[in-house]
């Protein structure tokens, strides 16, 4: 028997960039996560382990508790849990922003999706969220899809002419 606990920073203060490595669009674009480059999100993370630590240690666990395999019982103090944290620390795959929706100068697409210079061009995934939601980005990164499917037909509608409908009645004997 075991367990595992997991610590999340939902809310990084850290902001990363995409750009171009060039004008050549078959080039990999430069990507630069920036994790724990702020001391406060690192020290979150070692304040979330030793939270952890403390649960662990209450009678509820008391049957399940053995050894504690990550980082380890020898891993106690700020120093040493951090050098633990960034060598260890992983994303969860959850990435947002880096389309993001707005009207500022980071704003990459408007409120229809369509990015900002580009005719014909939406983005519709979490990327164009401006920043990261503290629940899970699968059920918003659906609705993102939903809204921009009800935009590309209302924007279709509009652009195609009305066509009358024509009704013919056949009767038989």
């Amino acid at each position: 028997m075991g367990f595992t606990g997991l610590i999340a920073l939902v809310h990084p203060e850290n902001i990363g960039s995409v750009s171009l490595r060039s004008p050549d669009p078959k080039d990999t674009p430069v990507i630069r996560l920036n994790y724990l480059q702020s001391q406060s999100d690192v020290q979150k993370l070692v304040d979330g382990v030793k939270l952890m630590r403390q649960l662990f240690q209450t009678s509820a666990f008391d049957e399940f508790r053995g050894r504690e395999v990550a980082p380890g019982a020898d891993v106690t103090d700020d120093v040493a849990l951090e050098a633990y944290i960034r060598e260890n620390c992983g994303t969860v795959f959850h990435p947002i922003g880096t389309c993001k929706m707005g009207t500022d100068s980071m704003a990459v697409v408007d409120s229809q999706l369509r990015v900002y210079g580009v005719e014909g061009l939406r983005v519709v995934d979490a990327s164009i969220m401006p920043t990261l939601n503290t629940g899970h980005t699968n059920a918003p990164t659906i609705m993102i899809g939903e809204k921009a499917a009800d935009l590309i037909k209302a924007a279709d509608s509009v652009s195609k002419p009305a066509q009358k409908a024509q009704v013919t009645h056949t009767y038989s004997q």
